[in-house]
């Protein structure tokens, strides 16, 4: 997906509703569009709340749509980093790879998350910037992280952002 001139991959997650209740969490590939299940209401484990976590499923679709981005994509999109997600040492190494990757990301951590000791490791992170989402700004925040992102790629040495 090219945005702003720029490649973007990575993944996306989103609520899925049934006759407006919530059943589930979807993780998207921004490049194929693929998607799957990362959490649904049901019986098995691992759980969170009432929600059986996939974690085969994240990793099927989401760390690899992380991975392929680190090949092929200017922009690194992760969405987010969970306490579902953070089942999966897979996709906290691809999670780690991407931050260290020199490639910008952009990437929402749950308030929840951010407290685990992996959270903390991003968010104590030197080389972040660190934004807060809250209903009154959600509307207009991409602004501000695509002016971060055109800032950021500005000041790659040629050959960094591809």
């Amino acid at each position: 997906m090219k945005k702003h001139g720029l490649r973007v991959g990575g993944f996306i997650s989103r609520e899925e509703r049934k006759e407006g209740v919530r059943t589930g969490f979807v993780v998207i590939d921004l490049e194929t569009s693929e998607e799957t299940y990362l959490a649904r209401v049901g019986n098995g484990t691992p759980r969170i709340g009432k929600y059986v976590v996939l974690v085969d499923e994240l990793e099927r679709v989401g760390v690899t749509a992380v991975k392929r981005a680190l090949q092929n994509s200017q922009v690194v999109v992760i969405d987010e980093i969970g306490p579902m997600e953070l089942l999966s040492q897979r996709f906290k190494e691809v999670v780690t790879e991407a931050l260290n990757s020199g490639k910008p990301v952009i990437a929402t951590i749950h308030v929840r998350a951010g407290e685990s000791p992996f959270g903390r490791s991003i968010l104590t992170r030197r080389d972040i910037v660190l934004l807060e989402v809250s209903l009154s700004n959600r509307a207009l925040i991409y602004r501000e992280i695509v002016r971060h992102v055109l800032e950021y790629v500005k000041h790659l040495p040629e050959g960094r952002s591809s």
